[in-house]
């Protein structure tokens, strides 16, 4: 398979956006695409920012972070998908709506494009079932944010070619990332682990064990992680945690994945987490008295 050197992006959230910076910061063309103008131009903002950033740290020269933001376009039109040699969407974790948008780019991408999905649980098969070209769709997982975890994991679905999973692997290590491979399990391998470890932190609180900030106290201090899991949950986001538990229950059909009542019902309340504010911890007040934050 000829060398990746077109990146189209779906997604200008924080995922899309990373993703898109990452490629540009290791010289590759970027497409990055949004349906709405105006997040559109705040991830160009963002994107901007973050490399300003890195240049006066000394993490990159002035000219490849000019080069970066010289090799970056914006759109909000899919067609200018056409000549990508890949195409990572970062949408919704939503199997309907992730299958639309693989349909839509397997019209528009060129033959020989490979069509990679960011899902951290959605099997890779069933997306590929909804394209022409099963062999040239994959499962490319980045840890978030992308500019600044190490891994990503690969997933191939059961009809992946040899050369996409060869093309994605010296994709991923292009961007200095060290890569996992999965098998086509529901949440693979990182939230197979990680989401229960979440939900199990929520019946611990839900039922009485400790205080909120005990269980995050215990699994830091205790096991060495650097946060608590009900911390984590709120910094990625208690309806992506949620729909995670959804998928593995669908996906696996253990009762041990249901998720835990409490979880459902802080998502129902619209506590997402650090996105809106609340979650399990409310960050309201500190967001009042912070400086804005350094983006990374």
């Amino acid at each position: 398979m000829a060398e990746i050197k077109v990146v189209g992006v779906v997604g200008c959230g924080q995922m899309g956006t990373g993703i898109a910076q990452l490629a540009a910061v290791h010289g590759l063309n970027v497409w990055l695409h949004g349906r709405n103008p105006v997040a559109l131009s705040r991830a160009k903002t963002f994107i901007a920012g973050n490399v300003r950033r890195m240049i006066s740290k000394g993490r990159i020269s002035q000219a490849k972070g000019d080069n970066a933001l010289s090799l970056l376009s914006y759109t909000t039109n899919l067609e200018d998908f056409q000549d990508a040699d890949i195409v990572i969407e970062a949408i919704v974790e939503s199997e309907d709506a992730k299958k639309n948008l693989l349909r839509q780019l397997d019209r528009i991408v060129k033959p020989s494009g490979i069509l990679a999905s960011n899902t951290s649980a959605i099997s890779i098969t069933r997306l590929a079932s909804a394209t022409s070209r099963p062999r040239q769709v994959i499962g490319m997982h980045f840890a978030y944010p992308p500019p600044v975890m190490k891994m990503v994991e690969i997933v191939r679905g059961a009809d992946t070619s040899d050369g996409t999973l060869l093309a994605t692997k010296a994709l991923a290590e292009r961007f200095k990332k060290t890569v996992i491979c999965s098998q086509d399990f529901a949440g693979f391998i990182v939230n197979r682990i990680l989401m229960p470890m979440i939900n199990e932190a929520f019946h611990a609180l839900y039922t009485g064990v400790a205080t909120k900030e005990d269980i995050d106290a215990g699994m830091k201090l205790g096991t060495n992680h650097p946060m608590g899991p009900l911390e984590l949950a709120d910094f990625i986001g208690l309806d992506v945690c949620l729909s995670v538990m959804k998928i593995l229950h669908a996906g696996l059909g253990d009762n041990k994945y249901l998720p835990c009542p409490l979880l459902l019902q802080y998502v129902d309340a619209g506590r997402l987490g650090r996105k809106h504010g609340i979650g399990v911890y409310d960050y309201r007040d500190a967001a009042k008295q912070a400086q804005p934050s350094a983006r990374l």
